[in-house]
């Protein structure tokens, strides 16, 4: 070593991933060879190898989507549950209209159909919203950073089907309820 006491970095490459424990092995061997370290002593070298970086790397990438996929999931639940309260609620202001309308000849299912389609607005708006945030956030965060952005149209059709799947699945309990509702009784409610 011409610099004593200097880092030297030195790159190898083996022909494939199945040769590189055989390659670790013989560049260990030489390096001990050549830096005059005896038997029992240890190293005065590092021997990295970037495949297991790339898979802590990789490991590291699915936790994290595991963990944001999470995150996400409870959003979701969160909101519907919101949405389904929201829809309750409308629902117990609005028993004499529906009543007035069961009286005029509405069926079960308009009911059922009014109250779904209110529950699918209300969520694809706040998905809307959603969507505009994170494309936004994401756009600003990268223009001030200096970075890249790609946003895929998939995703954002993706966001569009969950939202109005929440709507349809949270808005269900709400719509059932509203079309059972016997014209009568909700023309007397108070």
């Amino acid at each position: 070593n011409p610099f004593p006491g200097s880092v030297r970095l030195i790159m190898v490459q083996a022909t494939s991933a199945e040769a590189m424990p055989a390659v670790e092995k013989s560049m260990t061997a030489l390096l001990r060879q050549r830096h005059r370290i005896r038997e029992g002593q240890d190293n005065d070298f590092y021997l990295r190898n970037l495949a297991a970086a790339a898979d802590s790397a990789a490991e590291t990438t699915r936790v994290m989507s595991v963990l944001l996929g999470a995150i996400a999931s409870v959003s979701l639940l969160v909101g519907g549950i919101g949405i389904m309260n929201i829809m309750l609620v409308s629902v117990t202001e609005r028993t004499r209209e529906i009543g007035v309308r069961k009286a005029l000849g509405a069926r079960a299912r308009d009911i059922l159909g009014q109250f779904l389609i209110e529950a699918v607005v209300l969520s694809v708006t706040g998905g809307e919203a959603g969507i505009a945030l994170g494309v936004g956030g994401s756009l600003l965060l990268a223009n001030g950073a200096g970075w890249t952005v790609s946003i895929a149209p998939q995703s954002i059709l993706l966001a569009f089907g969950f939202a109005g799947a929440v709507g349809i699945f949270f808005g269900s309990y709400p719509a059932h309820k509203a079309s059972r509702l016997s014209p009568i009784e909700a023309l007397r409610y108070e």
